[in-house]
């Protein structure tokens, strides 16, 4: 099964969102963005940029 994001708004009212794995466990979770629209961007960002993110090791 496929991950899912998940868009909120935390108690300070901050748009956030986490992604989850298809197990339900949370893998990555954003920091606060000031409207929906915003946290909806790093969504996509996400989406756009990581598919082939290298692993580095530190």
């Amino acid at each position: 099964m496929a991950g899912t994001f998940e868009l909120y708004e935390d108690r300070a009212g901050e748009h956030r969102f986490r992604l989850k794995a298809g197990n339900g466990q949370v893998i990555a979770t954003s920091e606060g963005y000031s409207s929906k629209s915003a946290a909806r961007n790093g969504i996509e960002s996400v989406k756009t940029n990581a598919p082939d993110a290298e692993i580095v090791e530190i």
